[in-house]
């Protein structure tokens, strides 16, 4: 048996080489170990060793793919907690039921692997512990699972028949500062690497390379081990290592990510170098690039694949940036560890600013009142020096790597302090980064995560919460502030972007934030299609949390981040239709609107009829410049009509085609839809039916049954929704979620009571009282029908009674069509969803879909999919159109039912009936962040209090397709 105290031992590892710079391309020889290895799952750490020894027949071993996680190839299972170790909290002690997978890979060297030199095995990440072995030897272990380790290997390589052995614990010391809200995946899921390093090769470098933005030169100094030269053509730059050039030179920002190929030449190596100058600073309570004031308009990133789950390849990081940068993304925090390198290298090539966060988080210690917290525990001290210096190290020459972070939710303590002035001995050109401690004593910025709307405005204005030591306040006043996070994108969502950016873009020292996060980690699963926390039958986890990104698992980009795009395009273009004139605002940090191109249509009742080229001047950023419109069409009083103004990019660009659309706007013009008189009708009782015109009724209850000969079924007062994510969050104001309050309040189950079913000669009026059970709220509802033998037209009145302080999740009314209505045009906003607070991505305009188009695939099925402001809707069987007109109303079409997708866990659940439910809202509950943030805004809050509510529809129905 082995000894297994180094599982325990607080300290980083033993045997590994010291941290040192990402090499982006070098000239000297490597060798890839991905691929198939050999590999057994054990139960608990106490295994021999003897799979390790020189010889060792592996071959009734399974195999397994690195990089990758066990867990996801059949071989245990993962499990999702967001703060809560899934371990007894007893640091530094893990439980003997510690999952324990050896790895072995057979290699030869290839033919022509250099003679001499040394030689370096790299691991760029292991999750949570690694031991390893070559040829029967042990060359040390190491923690710290999103970092980079190497061993010096030369005197034990062979030609032929090499043997890799690598043990792997899913739980050791190091699985302390790793609780980040995430899969817990053990594996080797990063890649492994044999590098030659010939005599004379860089052992380390440091490119220095800043910016002085008023004279517009660069300085570069690159360090290295050993000296050699820096060569930089397109500069004219041919110096000795260590000696500072001042050139002329385009800056590098994300906007305009300007970089400078160059190699650094040793006597054994050539290093490709892709040098970025800038220069970032916190200066005037601002932080600052190339001189200029920074607005983060970003994401929170985990790596996550579906199927693969941390271990990524270049074209899924690649995908990633280019989603960013084509959803107007500028920055991304890198929670909450340092990314796959290659991530960074496309940072640098596209343009995004990057906050690298250390891999360190012990949230998980909150559970014990911080108890033992390893960051106040001198004893860990190494531990977090150790991971602090690989992050630097190995991303220190990154030009989009702009502010480092120190980890996130560890609460407070000196290891932090530890840290940070380690860092900024090493690097003093990048600020630093924390969230977790208000003092603000070891950074450069106020960072909060979650405060709402009202709280970032009054840290707008200098009016936050004084703290109580007065050295503390100062210096937390003096400095800008971020949103680490903000908008948790759980499901449907998040609610409040608009409102958020407009504080954003309001006072300087708000200089943005990190929307959490980028992507759902749903992940692939045969029956559930997508899995999250407890569908692994975890005994501890927490559920779907782990499914809060702007982007669905297969990456398709959700609701959400279409809103967060149009929320925040850097082109803001606004003005008074009617008068022709147009204000262009440049909101970019340095480019000017030269990239793009500038286009505008006249639209009528939602279609275009004229188009153009708007001339708009290469407005500065940060200014602003007045266009004028053409000379509208004639006007015509009975149409709506609207400008519709779109800013693309005038040429291709590496991350988007020509025709990308950058930024849009819409201005109204003249006036709205009319609806036609539709009363004369006078109603006819036959037997149990009394007809209307088009409309046909259950005589004894007045429910409508018919329209134009179509069936319907269900029709009533429509209050209830299945709950969204958000829906479901707990509010801090009253300890329970507004979900939670609707169902105690009964709105899930709603009854209806008829009082009256009366015929006049001009209309039939049914008036009922909806009502949930064991409480004494109702809602009074009068429906009015007329009709002129070809529309059918209903006005509801709703009248509360009783103390009404819960919002409705909707008012509006429900009614079930046959299935075959599959198809739906409508005049209104789209083509995605929109709610009160949501929808910045929807325009006015005829759009169409198929009801399959319609529903919005969150992971855990909730409310969804409505179309917002319709003027009309049109759904038809393909030989009949059935038609509702109103003045701004909200629609869902679904083929299950609100109780149905109330119920549905997953996206299979959710099974088609024969009946399209069809709902049609006049308000509608916002949708807010409050699954991890604030509620829904007062404005945008479904209030029923004691004010009568009233609404209006007409229905028609025709032959033929829509």
């Amino acid at each position: 048996m082995t000894d297994l105290a180094y599982l325990v031992d607080v300290s980083p590892g033993t045997g590994t080489l010291p941290p040192r710079a990402w090499p982006p391309g070098s000239d000297t020889a490597r060798l890839s170990l991905n691929g198939s290895w050999r590999f057994r799952l054990t139960p608990h750490a106490g295994a021999d060793t003897d799979f390790a020894a020189d010889g060792y027949d592996a071959s009734a071993w399974g195999e397994l793919r690195v990089p990758g996680h066990w867990v996801l190839q059949g071989h245990g299972a993962p499990a999702y907690t967001n703060v809560l170790y899934p371990f007894p909290v007893d640091p530094p002690f893990v439980p003997t039921e510690n999952p324990t997978g050896d790895h072995l890979r057979v290699f030869d060297l290839p033919p022509d692997w250099p003679a001499g030199g040394e030689a370096v095995l790299r691991f760029d990440g292991v999750e949570s512990c690694a031991r390893v072995w070559l040829n029967g030897t042990e060359l040390g272990e190491f923690k710290g699972s999103r970092l980079p380790h190497e061993f010096a290997v030369a005197p034990l390589l062979r030609e032929r028949g090499n043997v890799l052995a690598v043990r792997v614990h899913q739980w050791s010391s190091g699985s302390y500062l790793e609780d980040q809200d995430q899969w817990w995946l053990p594996g080797i899921f990063r890649d492994v690497t044999l590098l030659h390093r010939p005599e004379g090769a860089v052992r380390d470098h440091f490119v220095h390379a800043s910016y002085d933005h008023e004279s517009g030169e660069g300085t570069l100094r690159v360090d290295c081990e050993p000296a050699g030269r820096v060569l930089v053509p397109e500069l004219g730059i041919d110096t000795a290592t260590g000696e500072g050039v001042t050139v002329p030179v385009e800056p590098w920002s994300a906007e305009q990510p300007r970089l400078y190929e160059g190699e650094l030449v040793t006597a054994g190596e050539r290093v490709r170098l892709r040098v970025g100058f800038r220069t970032v600073r916190v200066e005037d309570g601002l932080i600052k690039a190339n001189g200029r004031a920074l607005l983060f308009r970003g994401v929170n990133r985990h790596e996550f694949h579906p199927e693969t789950g941390r271990a990524l390849d270049p074209e899924t990081m690649r995908e990633d940036v280019l989603l960013m940068k084509r959803h107007n993304i500028n920055a991304v925090r890198t929670s909450h560890y340092p990314p796959h390198p290659v991530f960074l290298d496309l940072c640098d090539e596209l343009g995004l600013w990057v906050i690298d966060e250390c891999d360190l988080e012990t949230h998980g210690f909150h559970a014990v009142d911080w108890r033992g917290n390893p960051v106040a525990d001198p004893r860990w001290t190494p531990a977090l020096l150790d991971r602090a210096a690989r992050m630097v190290e190995r991303d220190k020459n990154h030009p989009s790597v702009v502010i480092w972070s120190l980890g996130n939710e560890c609460g407070t303590g000196e290891g932090l302090t530890a840290m940070a002035a380690w860092i900024r001995e090493r690097d003093p050109s990048r600020p630093i980064h924390y969230e977790g401690d208000l003092s603000c004593k070891d950074t450069d910025f106020y960072s909060r995560m979650y405060a709402d709307h009202a709280e970032v405005a009054a840290i707008g204005r200098g009016e936050e919460q004084p703290l109580p030591d007065a050295e503390s306040d100062a210096r937390r006043r003096a400095m800008p502030f971020l949103q680490c996070e903000y908008a948790h994108a759980m499901g449907n969502g998040p609610g409040g972007l608009a409102e958020y950016q407009e504080l954003f873009e309001t006072y300087p020292r708000l200089q943005g934030g990190f929307v959490w996060e980028w992507i759902d980690h749903g992940l692939a699963h045969p029956e559930y299609g997508y899995a999250y926390g407890g569908d692994f039958g975890e005994e501890l986890h927490d559920g779907n949390f782990v499914c809060d990104g702007l982007l669905f698992p297969d990456r398709t980009p959700s609701p959400g981040l279409l809103d967060f795009k149009s929320v925040i395009q850097p082109v803001r273009m606004d003005g008074d239709g009617r008068d022709g004139v147009v204000r262009v605002r440049n909101l970019y940090d340095f480019a000017d609107l030269s990239h793009l191109e500038f286009t505008w249509s006249y639209e009528k009742d939602g279609v275009t009829v004229r188009e153009g080229v708007l001339d708009v001047p290469a407005v500065p950023a940060g200014e602003s410049a007045e266009v004028r419109l053409p000379a509208p069409p004639r006007r015509d009083p009975d149409a709506e009509t609207q400008w519709t103004l779109r800013a693309r990019l005038a040429k291709e660009t590496a991350w988007a085609e020509r025709g990308h659309v950058v930024a849009w706007a819409q201005l109204p013009v003249e006036g709205g839809m009319q609806l036609p008189d539709p009363g004369g009708a006078a109603p006819v009782r036959e037997g149990g039916l009394i007809t209307l015109g088009a409309g046909t009724f259950d005589a004894r209850t007045g429910t409508l049954l018919a329209v134009g000969g179509v069936p319907v079924n269900g029709f009533g007062l429509d209050v209830w929704r299945a709950p969204t994510d958000n829906d479901n969050g707990m509010s801090w104001a009253t300890g329970s979620s507004v979900a939670a309050r609707w169902r105690a309040l009964g709105l899930d189950r709603m009854q209806h009571r008829v009082d009256a079913v009366e015929s006049a000669p001009d209309a039939l009026t049914v008036r009922t009282r909806v009502a949930p059970a064991a409480s004494d709220l109702a809602l009074r509802t009068t429906y009015r029908w007329i009709s002129n033998g070809i529309r059918l037209a209903l006005d509801v009145l709703v009248e509360p009674e009783g103390d009404w302080t819960v919002p409705l999740p909707r008012l509006g009314v429900r009614l079930g069509l046959p299935v075959a209505y599959d198809r739906v045009s409508w005049f209104g906003a789209g083509p995605g969803e929109a709610y009160p607070d949501t929808g910045a991505a929807a325009m006015l305009g005829v759009w169409s879909a198929d009801v399959a188009g319609l529903q919005t695939p969150y992971v855990r099925p909730q409310e969804n999919g409505a179309r917002a402001d319709a003027r009309w809707l049109e759904l038809t069987d393909g030989q009949r159109c059935f038609k509702v007109a109103g003045a701004g109303f909200s629609f869902t079409a679904r083929p299950w039912s609100t109780a149905d997708l109330d119920a549905a866990q997953h996206r299979p659940d959710l099974v088609a009936g024969d009946t399209l439910w069809l709902h049609l809202d006049a308000r509608r509950q916002g949708i807010g962040s409050e699954s991890c943030g604030p509620g829904v805004l007062p404005e945008h809050q479904l209030k029923v209090g004691d004010q009568r509510h009233g609404f209006s529809f007409q229905f028609t129905v025709r032959e033929g397709d829509a």
